[in-house]
């Protein structure tokens, strides 16, 4: 994962790397996800998600589009 100041600090380093723009997240997303990924996993019934259960996830905190969609 790499962390970027701004939509322009990114803009600047794809450009320079001549790479495309792929998935991102804004830091409350990514608080969101951990919150929601980990909450139960001490817990002594855990159990991994299926895709099913953590592309909801991904869809409820809005992170959508090719990268995020672990099903057809």
């Amino acid at each position: 994962m790499l962390l970027f100041r701004s939509e322009e600090h990114l803009g600047r380093w794809l450009a320079e790397r001549s790479l495309q723009r792929g998935a991102t997240m804004t830091p409350e997303q990514q608080w969101e996800l951990a919150q929601a990924w980990y909450s139960d996993r001490l817990s002594h019934d855990y159990r991994r998600k299926t895709p099913e259960e953590a592309g909801a996830t991904f869809e409820r905190i809005g992170l959508t589009g090719p990268f995020w969609r672990l099903t057809e």
